[in-house]
This record gives structure tokens, C-alpha cells and sequence, in this order.
């Protein structure tokens, strides 16, 4: 079968691997469409923690069972499904108080073990979702970053009529500022310093900043009548973010990572204190706001699928960071498909 397989730093390529064959309690899945992930750049660049060459690429995966070994029933042959994708131990302090998804040894499919971009992968039942007849594929592919919004909203006890300051606009950004729309914010504004992404969030109604022009901190105070927004999501993993994120939040507001930062950076600790702001963190999902993420989907359709800006069949995949890097595509969520 096709693979798009890690083979070294800045180098994946197309092979051809064994289709695998599900081990008793697992599925095997037909891949439809696998999306590429910030994580997936960290693996391409040599630089994440875990993951180890070779390896097949992708956790984002959705596509039809077509072949079950003794399974419980739940699902047939043919069903359209997508994938939890976290593995946990089970044994640990927050496998056994309820937090399985921030194991102590948490791994992935795609990071810890062979992924979905592929034409085949193999699944145990028990973490698939089946997916609506209506729903399309496009849509469904976006269902693993949805996911990590719903978490990232739970975590920031967002509130309806809040205001919120989003930076980063990627995938995570513009999808964080998709979901507060339709849950109730009344002014979201979302900074980046690429003038194509900020003219698709402006396109979709969004209040854009361009932080490189323009002095975020001054921008936000000048809207606010020198207060502050009641939440920000800090979605780029940058540097120059996490030092003004306290600027950017109001006395007494939260601000919620939901972007991974790579590194340790510098935060204004003073402000936290002075202003006495809440720090929240936000990683992945639980498997139940996985289960939403599936069911929302199809109200937010037609959104999900104006993220989706590139789609590459797997025989062509190999230079897929290349498109994702180069500074003249616009690329927001690229999708593989298998």
C-alpha cells in the first residue's frame, strides 16, 4: 500500500508498505483523507521528542471499514468512521482519575505509531466514531483539530457576549474563532502577520490584526476602552505572544494555550499577579469531546470545509511541506488524500 512515511529530518517520501492486517478487537480502514498536522511539521523537522523514523505520517484520518476481526458488532463493514487517536496507559495518576488524555506517557497515532496516511490502517474498535451519512469527507477530515477547540473552549469557561483575542491564525486560530461565533462571543479578534490568512478571517467576518504592522497591545486597548479582552487564545506558539498575552487580557480575565510552545518562552508573570488573570492550559481532547466534535461537525459543515485550502493525492505527498512552507501558497489545513 501507499505510505507517506518519515524516513529522516526534512525528508519523507512515498513507499510502498505492507497493508497491515487488523489483530483480533481491531478494524482495518480504507483512508478516505488524512490532514496534516502541526505535530506532523515538528516530525518532519526533526525536532519532535518522539516520533522516530521511519514512520507513517498522520493522526487526522477518516475513511470506510473493510475488514473487521471479531469486533463487538458495533460497526460493519463499509461504515464511514474517524479515529481517537491518543493512546493512553492506563495506570497512571491521571489514566486513573479520569484524565486519560493527558497520560503521563501519552502517544498517538501517527507520532508513536504507524499513522493514517495511507491507503490502509488498522484501528482497535473501541476508539472509532462512526460519521454521518451527510457529512462530507472534507468536513470530516477537520474533525481532530475541532476537537482540540471544544477542549481548548472547555478549559477557557468561556461565556457568552465574552470578547476574545485570538493570536495565531492557522488552523487551530481560525477554527478556535469558527466555534466562538457560533457559541456567543460578541467581538473576536485574531492576529496574525500573514496578510493572506487575516484576509481569509477577515473574509469570514472576523476583526483582524496584522501584528507585524500594527501594535497589537495599543490596537486592543484602543477597542477596549483601555480593558482588555475577557479571554485570550494564544494559538501561534510564538515568542512575541506569550509575552503579551497578559497585555492583551483584562484584570481579572483568562488566558487559555492553546497552541503548543515548542520551547520555553518568557511570560509576564507581574501582569498574572497584578491583575489577577487565570493561566489555563489545554491539551488535546478527552475522548467525549472527541465523540462532540463528531456530532458538531454538521452544524459548522460548510466552515470546516473553507479551512481545507489544499488537497494532495497520496502519490504526490512527498513535497507536501515544501507547499506548506513556501511563503507564495496560502495554505491554512492541507489534506492528503489516500
Amino acid at each position: 500500500m501507499k505510505s507517506l512515511v518519515y524516513t529522516a529530518p526534512q525528508k519523507v517520501e512515498v513507499l510502498d508498505k505492507p497493508t497491515p492486517e487488523p489483530k483480533e478487537g481491531q478494524v482495518r480502514i480504507k483512508v478516505s483523507y488524512c490532514g496534516i498536522c502541526g505535530s506532523d511539521i515538528g516530525i518532519y523537522s526533526g525536532k519532535h521528542p518522539r516520533a522516530k523514523a521511519p514512520l507513517i505520517l498522520g493522526h487526522e484520518f477518516i475513511g470506510t471499514i473493510d475488514k473487521i476481526n471479531n469486533c463487538s458488532g458495533k460497526f460493519n463493514l463499509g461504515d464511514r468512521v474517524c479515529a481517537y487517536p491518543l493512546i493512553s496507559c492506563g495506570h497512571c495518576f491521571p489514566c486513573e482519575n479520569g484524565t486519560p488524555h493527558v497520560c503521563q506517557t501519552l502517544k498517538l497515532i501517527g507520532i508513536d505509531i504507524d499513522g493514517g496516511i495511507a491507503e490502509y490502517v488498522c484501528c482497535d474498535e473501541d476508539v472509532l466514531f462512526k460519521l454521518d451519512d451527510d457529512l462530507s469527507d472534507i468536513a470530516a477530515s477537520v474533525i481532530e483539530p475541532l476537537a482540540v477547540i471544544i477542549r481548548t473552549m472547555h478549559q477557557s469557561n468561556f461565556k457568552t457576549l465574552d470578547t476574545v483575542t485570538i493570536t495565531g491564525a492557522g488552523p487551530i486560530g481560525i477554527l478556535t474563532a469558527i466555534v466562538l461565533k457560533h457559541s456567543g462571543a460578541s467581538r473576536i479578534f485574531i492576529s496574525d502577520i500573514d496578510e493572506n490568512r487575516l484576509k481569509i478571517c477577515k473574509d469570514m467576518g472576523f476583526e483582524t490584526i496584522n501584528s507585524a504592522k500594527t501594535d497589537i497591545i495599543e490596537y486592543i486597548n484602543a477597542q477596549t476602552n483601555n480593558v482588555g479582552t475577557d479571554i485570550v487564545f494564544e494559538c501561534s506558539g510564538a515568542e512575541i505572544s506569550a509575552l503579551q498575552m497578559t497585555k492583551l487580557c483584562r484584570i481579572g480575565g483568562t488566558i487559555c494555550m492553546t497552541g503548543v510552545h515548542k520551547i520555553p518562552h518568557a511570560v509576564n508573570l507581574q501582569d498574572l499577579n497584578f491583575k489577577e488573570q487565570t493561566l489555563v492550559g489545554s491539551r488535546v481532547y478527552t475522548k467525549r469531546e472527541f465523540g462532540q466534535a463528531v456530532e458538531y461537525a454538521k452544524e459548522i459543515e460548510k466552515e470546516l470545509e473553507s479551512v481545507v485550502t489544499h488537497i494532495l493525492p497520496i502519490e504526490k505527498s512527498e513535497n507536501v511541506f515544501d507547499l506548506i512552507n513556501d511563503k507564495n501558497e496560502i495554505t491554512v489545513k492541507v489534506l492528503i488524500k489516500c
